[in-house]
């Protein structure tokens, strides 16, 4: 199956959450005037993965800053790797004990129109830098109102 990148329709897969049961589709629709952030994790609470978690929380919720970053935004389980093969989510070359492929630590941004605007792709040892995903969706959304590219090391409030 070939890698979902930058352009694609994120696919319309139904997921269990920790929110209840969420199709993709209506979960970015609801988001509808922002962008999405999908994001994967090789293992469940790892120490680098609930580094990564406490700072989505707190860039997703401002409150955070004062209550302990509260994880707010749905979690899904991905038992049968369906879900991360689907998403372009695999490391190729980390195998769980059972021989299966694990999860990269993979992020895809998703624009309103449903379409994949920004793909990285970490190995599991690695992890993501938060204020660079940000600095990112703020410089998407600035190109799609304004019509605007961003030099590098553009940071945000720059415009």
């Amino acid at each position: 199956m070939p890698g979902l990148t930058i352009g694609d329709t994120l696919p319309d897969l139904e997921l269990e959450t920790t929110h209840g049961k969420l199709q993709l589709h209506d979960f970015v629709a609801n988001n509808s005037s922002s962008f999405t952030i999908i994001f994967s994790h090789p293992g469940d609470f790892t120490p680098v993965c609930t580094t990564e978690l406490g700072m989505m929380a707190a860039y997703a919720d401002i409150e955070a800053y004062n209550k302990g970053h509260r994880v707010n935004y749905p979690i899904a389980a991905d038992p049968t790797r369906r879900i991360i093969k689907q998403l372009n989510m695999v490391d190729p070359d980390e195998k769980d004990s059972s021989g299966q492929q694990t999860p990269s630590r993979a992020l895809h941004i998703v624009g309103p129109d449903k379409k994949i605007k920004l793909s990285f792709l970490y190995p599991a040892s690695t992890g993501r830098n938060m204020d660079e995903v940000l600095r990112v969706v703020d410089s998407l959304q600035k190109a799609a109102q304004h019509k605007i590219a961003t030099p590098a090391n553009w940071k945000p409030g720059i415009l």
